[in-house]
């Protein structure tokens, strides 16, 4: 692993997932991107072609925090098991400043740029 400090990051990570599973909530779904069915999207057939944009909008929404909220899980997975600082596809250390900038990356940035 590189010198990032793991008890840094897991806190960075846990804070992070706690505003995610709150945005979530926010937007009417649960931790696994599932409507709750407490969001009311209008049913009024007038309003039919504006509650369907914004469902859409919303469940797009919805996608890429569940995404980031699977980001942040792989990383918290990956400290746990001693294994944080490890590109994930080349085994390679991932770089002291892409983690503390982003510290959900399981890839190194050569790997995520495709090189």
């Amino acid at each position: 692993m590189t010198t990032v400090d793991r008890d840094k990051a897991t806190a960075t990570l846990e804070e992070e997932r706690e505003r995610l599973v709150h945005q979530l909530a926010e937007l009417g779904a649960d931790e696994e991107g599932d409507l709750t069915g407490d969001v009311d999207f209008g049913d009024a057939f007038a309003d039919a072609a504006a509650a369907t944009a914004e469902r859409t909008e919303t469940l797009g929404i919805i996608d890429a925090l569940k995404h980031q909220l699977d980001d942040v899980d792989a990383a918290l997975a990956k400290i746990a098991a001693g294994t944080y600082g490890t590109c994930e596809k080349c085994g390679k250390d991932i770089g002291e400043a892409r983690l503390e900038f982003r510290p959900a990356s399981i890839l190194c940035v050569d790997c995520k740029n495709g090189s």
